[in-house]
Order: C-alpha cells, then sequence, then structure tokens
C-alpha cells in the first residue's frame, strides 16, 4: 500500500506530515471576493520572492514563517469583517450539524483539542498522532488520516445536510482550505487561544464562553 503524500499544492501550499498537531480552518464558498483572495496571494507571492533572495539558513525559515502568520492573520480578518457573502453558518441549525459532525469524528480521525464554528468560516485544532497511537491499540489495519481526507470526508458530509437544511443546492464549503502544523507547545497553546477568542475579537460575544459553537479540550 503507498504511504500517504505529506505535501500537497492547489492554490496554497500543503505540508501535512502525518504525525503532528495542526490548526485548519475551511470557509464558506464565495465567502471572500475572488479578487479579494487573489490581491492577498500576490502579496504573499512577492514578499516570498523576497524572502527568498535575501538572508540565508535560519533567517529565511523564521521569515517564511512570519510570512505565513502574517497572511493568515490578514486572510481571517477579512473573514470576520466580511459585510458580504453567505452567512449559513450563522443559522444555528447549520452550526450545530457541523459542530455535531467535528465531535463524531474526534478520536477516529484525529484527536480534537478546539474548534469555533463562526458565521462563515470554520476553525479546527487537532492531531494525527494521537489517532494513529488509538487504533495501534485496537487494529493494525486502521489507516492514520491526512488532514486532506479529514476536511475532504467533513466538508462532504456537511454540506450535503447543510444544503438539505436551508433548502438550496451547489457549493457549500470553498474547496481550498488553510491548515498550519504546529511546531511548539507554546505556539498550540496560542493557537488555541486564538480560536477560543475568534467569536469575542469579530465582536459577536464579550467572553469567549458565551459563543454557543466553541469547543475546548481542557473545559
Amino acid at each position: 500500500m503507498n504511504e500517504p503524500k505529506t505535501s500537497y499544492r492547489r492554490h496554497l501550499p500543503h505540508y501535512q506530515p502525518l504525525e503532528a498537531e495542526y490548526h485548519v480552518v475551511f470557509r464558506l464558498a464565495g465567502s471572500l471576493p475572488a479578487e479579494v483572495i487573489e490581491q492577498l496571494r500576490q502579496e504573499r507571492d512577492i514578499e516570498r520572492k523576497r524572502i527568498v533572495t535575501v538572508g540565508g539558513g535560519i533567517r529565511k525559515q523564521a521569515d517564511k514563517l512570519r510570512l505565513g502568520a502574517a497572511y493568515f492573520a490578514r486572510f481571517d480578518k477579512l473573514l470576520d469583517s466580511a459585510s458580504s457573502g453567505p452567512r449559513w453558518l450563522a443559522d444555528k441549525r447549520v452550526a450545530a450539524l457541523v459542530a455535531e459532525a467535528i465531535h463524531f469524528r474526534d478520536k477516529t480521525q484525529y484527536d480534537l483539542y478546539a474548534f469555533t464554528v463562526m458565521p462563515n468560516h470554520v476553525h479546527m485544532v487537532f492531531a494525527t498522532v494521537r489517532r494513529a497511537d488509538l487504533w495501534r491499540a485496537k487494529s493494525s489495519h486502521c489507516p492514520t488520516y491526512t488532514v486532506t481526507q479529514i476536511l475532504q470526508k467533513l466538508k462532504w458530509n456537511t454540506a450535503l445536510k447543510a444544503n438539505r437544511i436551508l433548502n438550496r443546492s451547489g457549493a457549500f464549503w470553498q474547496d481550498e482550505s488553510y491548515d498550519h502544523v504546529i511546531r511548539t507547545d507554546e505556539e498550540l497553546e496560542r493557537t488555541i487561544q486564538y480560536v477560543l477568542n475568534n467569536p469575542v475579537q469579530a465582536a459577536l460575544v464579550s467572553s469567549w464562553e458565551q459563543w454557543p459553537w466553541t469547543y475546548w479540550k481542557g473545559m
């Protein structure tokens, strides 16, 4: 059997080692105008080329990590402040469906740390390594899912059911997703805090505990 790929590229590069902790974000189809995304990508690509030609070694890697973080921060802020585009996840029935689907896959496709379902996008923090360890104790034939496989299954299932609830057809999720490998315990803590406080930063609630579609394993 062939080993799953650990690197993917569509519009964005995806590095997905099988045993790692991740922050992933996926959004509704059409939640941001195509021209806004394209401008953001062009700016990122210009800065990436500058990094490649300036500096070396450790400095270059650090600059790439900072660029990725800055790109995501702008991307997420645009989603939080979007005044147009669909907000189907603001429907309590749809938000509950997505939250239930995320919980359902915990301990079978990933080890879930936290998530937040926003009106037009979803944040998740999870580990794939613990899922593999869990199943090794139960069965030698259960594979480890890559992040791409996890999101494909989750998005396909929830899109089908959400469209039924909303009595609509067509694309529900944007095909491209954001995924980032978390490298340290400190980064994991910062990421979870960021995810939990996303509704607060978007001025939807005054404290993260008030948002009904947020989960933290540490609670």
